[in-house]
């Protein structure tokens, strides 16, 4: 699949940084104007003040013309805020899509943490999450349902048709940089508040049903209540009004364990709706081609209503119930029956649309990560999006390229694995490339079978399991060593290399933490073992008596190495996959250069 741009990305970014700063500036100015204008309407009115009330020398009605124009200036200023406040957000936008183009994005985005998991057959090892990690430079989510999904992505290689679904709407995504960026701008002061596993719960729970003759009752107490108080005010007299706000504290304690729960809830689910409901509608106001974009938008409707109103309702009822906790406002709560009021309208609302939060809540993240393949396929226009081929076990780039190394310092390889070449024993010296030879195959693995482009000439792959064993460490805490760790990952790989795909294994230093002997033969029966059950892959060594592994297994193993040299006393390497087994070995080189005298 191709994709024509009609200019370079960074030119794009940089023209749209240069207006969105021009609009801050002018909004700057204005808000700053506007500012100094009410101060003096302000300094006016209490002359007006003083004239008309403490001399008397002219009409209190000329307070009435400041005053109008102090609450219209208050009305335009609100306006000048948002715009400028808006202005900064696009601004934050696109000085962080250039930082990405200028390698300067390390450190400044979404780490994603939260998604590691030391058991995962690959997340560690080709640095999917944490501080310069692949979910750090693809994730532009601005709710956590976004987040979730990608990362999911990310962790579960999808099947070929999904693959491709994903792949045309991303394509159809890449272009809409007006869309991403109205989205990274929405509501950025709530983003954190949103949290997605108490909201489905809440949503997809049955709303309890609560007796007529209780909302009757709320209803009459807090009317009778209100009437009693302006009745104190009239007349004076306050019997009436204790007498009602008795019963109101009576009603209140009768209610307590049905109200109470619903309202703690409800304050725990429904937090940062705003930003959900900005999301969805920018969601509906959009025109889309692709089948998958088109049907997550039908996804969304329901009874004919926006599903952003519809959260923008919730939201509103949430906040407005949560008012009641205002140290001013709390008494008038109290005698108006706020908080039951609220609840009831709440579960009503919930009894209507409350099945239909999963849904909103899916959509919301499939789209959010779809729009975060989308803004990374815009900033690499070479990337080509893969070809996807038959069930045979099947990894076929040309000029492979790790998506996390700046373009002047990726060298890249060809690398081809099939039905008959299924194996690819790569040796070489230590620092020679070997490591991020199989990070960059399992990496473009990772993105390809999420539905983005690849960093590539070209890649044809079939639908794949990726495993690996590359970033393996012993744990204290366990008390595991790194070989059982070692171990232990691969008794996991392959199992996995038994299901549907076949597994595309990635061993790094296979069995480096035993002898020679014995990590010979155990390398090779492990080896056959995952060949046998219908997987491919790499494994390195630095180790040249396992490079002999390929010529037992041959035709369907092969060897390929990475060469160095000394230069002034300095290993220089190149980072060339070359056919063959290395010749030499640079671990004496690297000790004299230093200084050891070995």
């Amino acid at each position: 699949m191709t994709y024509q741009m009609r200019t370079d990305p960074a030119t794009e970014y940089g023209r749209r940084l240069e207006q969105k700063r021009a609009s801050e500036g002018r909004c700057d100015s204005l808000h700053r104007t506007i500012g100094n204008t009410r101060l003096i309407l302000c300094i006016l009115a209490g002359v007006l003040a003083w004239l008309s009330f403490g001399s008397a020398r002219i009409s209190p009605w000329w307070l009435a013309a400041p005053l109008a124009a102090f609450l219209a200036l208050v009305l335009w200023h609100g306006r000048v805020l948002r715009g400028l406040e808006r202005a900064r957000r696009s601004i934050r936008f696109y000085d962080a899509g250039l930082a990405r183009l200028e390698n300067r994005w390390e450190g400044s985005g979404e780490p994603g943490d939260r998604f590691d998991d030391p058991a995962h057959p690959y997340a560690r090892d080709l640095d999917l999450f944490g501080k310069g990690s692949l979910f750090e430079l693809l994730s532009s989510a601005r709710t956590l349902a976004g987040e979730e999904t990608l990362a999911s992505w990310l962790k579960t290689p999808a099947e070929a048709g999904e693959v491709c679904s994903r792949q045309e709407a991303v394509a159809e995504l890449r272009g809409m940089l007006d869309l991403r960026e109205d989205l990274a701008v929405a509501g950025e002061d709530v983003r954190s508040g949103l949290r997605t596993a108490p909201l489905l719960a809440w949503g997809g729970a049955p709303a309890p049903r609560l007796p007529a003759r209780l909302r009757v009752a709320v209803t009459l107490s807090g009317a009778n209540a209100l009437a009693a108080l302006a009745f104190w005010v009239a007349a004076g007299r306050h019997e009436w009004f204790l007498a009602a706000v008795l019963a109101e504290v009576v009603l209140a304690y009768a209610l307590r364990r049905r109200i109470r729960p619903a309202a703690d809830a409800i304050g725990g689910a429904c937090r940062g709706l705003k930003l959900l409901a900005l999301v969805l509608g920018r969601m509906e106001r959009e025109t889309f081609r692709s089948r998958r974009l088109r049907g997550i938008q039908s996804a969304l409707e329901r009874d004919g209503k926006p599903p952003s109103r519809l959260i923008a309702r919730l939201g509103s009822l949430a906040e407005l119930l949560e008012s009641r906790s205002n140290a001013l406002f709390a008494p008038v709560a109290f005698i108006l029956m706020w908080e039951a009021h609220f609840v009831f309208w709440i579960e009503d609302w919930r009894r209507k649309y409350g099945g239909a939060v999963a849904g909103w809540l899916e959509a919301t993240g499939e789209f959010e990560a779809l729009s975060s393949l989308a803004s990374y396929a815009f900033e690499h226009p070479a990337d080509p999006f893969p070809e996807l081929a038959g069930p045979a076990p099947r990894f076929e780039g040309r000029e492979l390229g790790h998506p996390l190394l700046p373009e002047d310092r990726c060298v890249r390889n060809d690398v081809t694995l099939d039905d008959t070449l299924r194996v690819l024993v790569v040796s070489g010296s230590n620092m020679s490339g070997k490591s991020t030879l199989l990070r960059t195959v399992g990496i473009n693995a990772v993105l390809a079978l999420a539905g983005a482009p690849v960093r590539a000439r070209s890649l044809v792959l079939s639908p794949l399991v990726v495993g690996a064993s590359i970033r393996i460490t012993d744990s204290l805490r366990e008390g595991a060593s790194r070989f059982y760790a070692e171990i232990t990952r691969l008794e996991q790989l392959v199992s996995l290399s038994g299901g549907q795909a076949p597994l595309l294994f990635l061993l790094d230093e296979l069995l480096h933490g035993t002898n020679s002997h014995d990590r010979r033969i155990g390398a090779e029966a492990i080896v056959r073992a995952l060949l046998g059950r219908g997987a491919a892959g790499l494994i390195s060594t630095h180790d040249l008596a396992l490079a002999h592994i390929a010529d037992s297994l041959a035709p369907r193993a092969a060897n390929v190495h990475f060469e160095d040299r000394i230069e002034n006393g300095r290993m220089v390497f190149d980072y060339r996959l070359r056919p063959g087994t290395v010749q030499k070995s640079n671990a004496l080189e690297l000790m004299r250069s230093i200084g050891l005298d070995v």
